[in-house]
């Protein structure tokens, strides 16, 4: 019987994970923000053909959010937008996914819906979307609509810890649910062949093949249809960042796949547990939630081990590095049994999250990859098709509107 086929993308944030990573030589800290700087990191990406690549994205610049402001100069203060960066990527890659980070709170899903349909159309069905509430005060404050009670790094992780939240972050969730109802609604607003294109009879669509969603809703009143054609996958991808049931259970209403941040100690296991409990009880049906797991990577190159790497960075920046998800030192084959054991303990795929961009990226498709090949469980060359069936996911999604 043919080994397991993995699944591994890559999630990128700036220069990368670590905040002192702009300051290594190989990244080029003036190019960070130039289109040539983002194609030539999602070229690593697909040499390695891995499966997608995620672009982190927020309303706060990085080191904000829940930390609160501070005036720190030494790291990177600035971001580009994760969606318009996908949109340039699309046509400069052939197999791998692009998946933007876009919010639900301060973003109307009208404009979402667009926007990732046109991307899906633009990458030829490579489109994603990475969900995500903006839950800070700090964030509200741009935009002076509404109020965001404070919530701090320690509330935050009491919070996560014990799984109780206060009201307001279960309302932004079920508001964040509403979004993605609305989008998925709009993205079958149009028939698959509504779109006639037929000139000698002045017929550019079959309006019949057009359906409002009318969607009313605590959060949102839609009407639809959407501007832009249904996209080419039907229904792009649709992820989650979750660490705590909550969280679990609106991956589970709304999402195609769960990135999950369990520790190296224990492994994915309860972690895999608590997602399928949650869509248990939030009645999940049809195809099953996926699961990744996230992992930040730091990989011995020739002159240096990942530990030492890490230490040096650490040093730089003035204080040991912390992250939601587990933190990997050492050498391509170590982390190849480690995504092969935790293959095994039901977990669907992996999102690596390079500490450098640049150099993590290139030890993962350069030294990762090659040892997955001689293993026989991934992939030599790209297949034909979407980003969906590179997933394993139903390729063909039925229309909610369509008639027979």
């Amino acid at each position: 019987m043919a080994p397991t086929q993995l699944h591994l993308g890559v999630a990128l944030d700036g220069a990368g994970w670590h905040p002192a990573a702009w300051r290594e030589p190989t990244s080029r800290p003036a190019d960070l923000f130039g289109a040539g700087w983002w194609t030539e990191v999602a070229a690593i990406a697909e040499r390695g053909l891995l499966d997608f690549l995620t672009i982190d994205d927020s309303l706060t610049v990085p080191g904000h959010g829940h930390a609160g402001t501070d005036e720190a100069t030494d790291r990177v203060r600035a971001r580009v937008d994760a969606h318009l960066i996908a949109a340039r990527l699309a046509p400069v890659t052939r197999g791998l996914g692009l998946i933007p980070t876009v919010t639900t709170t301060h973003t109307e899903p009208f404009h979402v819906a667009n926007a990732l349909a046109t991307l899906d159309f633009t990458s030829r069905g490579r489109a994603g979307w990475q969900v995500k509430v903006s839950g800070t005060a700090e964030e509200a404050k741009h935009f002076g609509r509404r109020e965001i009670p404070a919530l701090s790094q320690a509330d935050l992780a009491a919070s996560v810890a014990s799984g109780e939240f206060p009201a307001f972050v279960h309302e932004l969730f079920a508001e964040a649910g509403d979004a993605v109802e609305v989008v998925r609604r709009l993205w079958d607003s149009w028939e698959d062949d509504a779109e006639i294109r037929d000139v000698p009879n002045r017929r550019f669509i079959d309006r019949d093949k057009l359906h409002y969603i009318d969607f009313e809703g605590e959060h949102f009143s839609v009407r639809g249809p959407s501007i832009t054609p249904r996209p080419p996958q039907g229904q792009p991808i649709v992820t989650a960042l979750a660490h705590a049931p909550l969280i679990y259970e609106f991956a589970a209403r709304s999402a195609d796949l769960v990135f999950v941040t369990p520790p190296l100690t224990d492994g994915p296991s309860a972690v895999v547990d608590q997602v399928a409990q949650a869509a248990d009880r939030v009645g999940r049906t049809g195809e099953r939630l996926r699961v990744f797991t996230d992992l930040v990577v730091f990989l011995d190159t020739a002159n240096e081990t990942g530990a030492r790497r890490l230490a040096r960075l650490d040093e730089r920046a003035g204080s040991a590095f912390t992250s939601d998800a587990a933190v990997f030192t050492g050498d391509a084959e170590a982390l190849a049994d480690l995504l092969a054991d935790w293959a095994g303990r039901g977990v669907d795929g992996f999102r690596l999250r390079p500490g450098v961009a640049v150099d993590d990226l290139t030890a993962i498709t350069e030294k990762l990859v090659p040892i997955l090949r001689r293993r026989g469980v991934f992939r030599t060359e790209y297949p034909d098709g979407s980003l969906r069936g590179l997933l394993g996911l139903p390729t063909v999604v039925p229309n909610r509107y369509a008639t027979a």
